[in-house]
């Protein structure tokens, strides 16, 4: 049950949404609205901490609690990719390598990084989980994993479906080394070199690389920022471009943040099922979301075994045990194969150690606090975007995952504020690794994954200055 704190700070939030609160309007003092409200002051601190958290109210010495900051205040959304014309051999340029190569120095500040940092994990419970399963695996886990992948693991999955109503067993997933891995297995098994897939526009970059590595040619489908890909353009484009697989991200996509209605993933199904095509659906950002409940997957709405759903913990629990999965419906047996002929089984240890880190109900307690702390992360960026980024910028409002997507002005290369953001030991992703076409130069992608603190204040002014100077 929702803690009464976070009753009072949301009942404040949606008035401060709706401008019925207004931006320099004091809030009621701690004693009144404990009174009126019939609390304790205990719980209307805790209120107010959390809304000042999140950055929309602030405190004023010996003054009391004052309204900084309303959701109306945002820029506006950024505008939906025009169609193409034909599909694109993929060539993956040089310029995904430069941005991703400085992924690792400690001195610079990774805005391109969609990974959680280190202080948002429960490092210390896993480093407990791993020890158990080394103490209780045989011979400590050394020996070779099922083929299909550790079978208290599946089982803990298979009751996580629990939350998007999915109607999955333990035989149904096989386990991958991340979530890279199960797309590539998912693609090999659907598709052959010189084929058509389809992609959200923009995407993943990483999942161009994959392509490319696969001999696989891309359309990319036009996609709204809220809801994601176009349906009725998708329809017509399948048949004409003779499409052979879909690759989308249907919640929190990247880098837009998208999330496929119901109505619309129901729709999509249907489609794969019309021209019977597979839908490799990468949901490795569902659990990140920062409303009451889960958004749906698609393989929820699979009943002919068209949906390969891909995830892993990468994005939510360690990125470097490099645990994922794949429900890959009718493809099944062909996954393994590929599996059994690339790698032979995943890595043992981690797979136990996830297991008994789910089996022991850590995993959902940490779930919580890590959406909680990227709602007000994303709040908080979005804010100083807001404030330092020239005013006809737009900026996505996603409702889970890590990134934010800027559109710029028209004159702005962002690649080339990128190169000069890096001299000052910041970096973010440009636009234009994120389409195969030339498009999104003014463009450029922020992950808010970092907490806030006053390095991440002053990178993004930093940010913002740059694309000052680059209107002049």
């Amino acid at each position: 049950m929702e803690h009464l704190y976070l009753q009072v700070a949301d009942r404040i939030q949606t008035m401060i949404e709706k401008d019925v609160i207004r931006i320099g309007d004091k809030l009621p003092s701690v004693r009144s609205l404990s009174k009126e409200q019939g609390i304790s002051m205990s719980t209307v601190f805790q209120a107010y901490y959390h809304l000042e958290s999140k950055g929309f109210i602030e405190p004023r010495p010996k003054s009391g609690y004052y309204v900084k900051f309303s959701p109306r205040r945002l820029p506006e959304m950024p505008k939906i990719c025009r169609p193409v014309k034909k599909a694109t051999e993929v060539n993956v340029s040089d310029m995904i390598t430069e941005v991703f190569y400085h992924l690792s120095p400690d001195d610079i500040l990774r805005f391109s990084l969609a990974a959680p940092p280190e202080e948002l994990l429960p490092a210390a419970k896993l480093s407990k989980s791993l020890i158990q399963a080394m103490r209780d695996l045989p011979a400590g886990g050394v020996n070779y994993e099922n083929l299909q992948g550790n079978v208290n693991l599946r089982r803990q999955i298979a009751r996580m479906s629990l939350h998007w109503n999915g109607n999955i067993t333990e035989d149904d997933i096989v386990t991958t080394t991340g979530c890279m891995d199960a797309l590539t297995l998912c693609l090999s098994a659907t598709t052959q070199p010189g084929d058509v897939i389809a992609l959200e526009s923009p995407a993943y970059c990483g999942t161009f690389q994959l392509a490319e590595s696969l001999g696989l040619k891309v359309l990319e489908i036009p996609t709204n920022p809220v809801w994601g890909v176009d349906l009725e353009y998708l329809d017509k484009a399948i048949p004409k471009f003779k499409i052979k697989a879909c690759v989308f991200v249907t919640n929190f996509n990247n880098p837009l943040g998208a999330v496929m209605p119901d109505k619309n993933k129901r729709e999509l199904v249907k489609l794969m099922n019309k021209y019977d095509i597979p839908l490799i659906e990468d949901d490795i950002y569902a659990d990140l979301y920062f409303g009451k409940i889960r958004p749906s997957s698609c393989k929820q709405y699979d009943r002919n075994g068209n949906v390969l759903h891909c995830n892993s913990f990468s994005k939510s629990l360690a990125p470097g045990y490099r645990v994922g999965w794949t429900m890959p419906g009718k493809y099944k047996e062909k996954v393994l194969r590929l599996k059994l002929n690339h790698s032979v089984s995943s890595a043992t240890l981690p797979q136990a150690a996830i297991a008994h880190f789910l089996e022991n109900g850590r995993y959902e307690h940490h779930l919580r606090n890590l959406r909680k702390q990227l709602h007000t992360q994303c709040l908080r960026y979005q804010q100083a975007i807001a404030d330092y980024f020239p005013e006809d910028t737009c900026v996505t409002r996603p409702q889970g995952g890590y990134v934010l997507w800027l559109e710029l002005n028209q004159a702005i290369n962002t690649f080339e504020m990128y190169e000069l953001a890096m001299k000052r030991k910041v970096s973010f992703a440009p636009g234009r690794i994120f389409s195969l076409q030339d498009r999104y130069n003014n463009c450029l992608r922020i992950s808010h994954a970092k907490p806030w603190s006053k390095q991440v204040d002053d990178g993004l002014k930093t940010i913002g200055k740059l694309a000052h100077q680059m209107m002049m």
